[in-house]
């Protein structure tokens, strides 16, 4: 690891811990040359499957895309960042643990959902209105009363 501060590349660990559930380890660092102390942090990659869209194109996985989706439904709702994370990570083991190379879109929708469900019956209720493409009132009822059923 080079030294953000004077760029050598004799580093040193100092302290580490486990952050995000498990998923990451935050070092602390220091410089063997000019004795600066820095903070890194370290992830597995793991490869996600390509989305194969309803159109039949397809695209890389994006977590970004996935993070706002939710964002959006979630806005202003009480649930909590840490919450939203947890979810989001759900929803990408889900997608490798299905072995594939590719996934449809309409897997990711439904994931997402599901998810909601569990996190926000009002975010769950904006975002299946979006996916669904709701075209009435009659479609928000149906949606709503299967709620009530669950």
């Amino acid at each position: 690891m080079h030294c953000p501060f004077c760029r050598t590349c004799e580093t040193k660990v100092i302290d580490s811990r486990l952050v995000s559930d498990g998923h990451q380890v935050r070092r602390r660092r220091q410089c063997l040359q000019c004795l600066e102390r820095f903070t890194t942090f370290e992830q597995a990659e793991l490869v996600m499957p390509k989305i194969i869209k309803t159109t039949g194109s397809r695209e890389p996985f994006d977590d970004e895309k996935l993070r706002s989706g939710m964002a959006r439904a979630l806005e202003r709702r009480p649930v909590g960042v840490d919450e939203i994370e947890n979810s989001l990570h759900q929803i990408k083991s889900k997608l490798r643990a299905t072995g594939e190379r590719e996934v449809l879109s309409t897997l990711v929708g439904n994931l997402v959902m599901d998810e909601l469900k569990r996190l926000d019956k009002v975010a769950y209720i904006r975002f299946a209105s979006v996916y669904r493409a709701f075209e009435d009132v009659e479609e928000f009822g149906k949606e709503i009363a299967k709620l009530d059923n669950n």
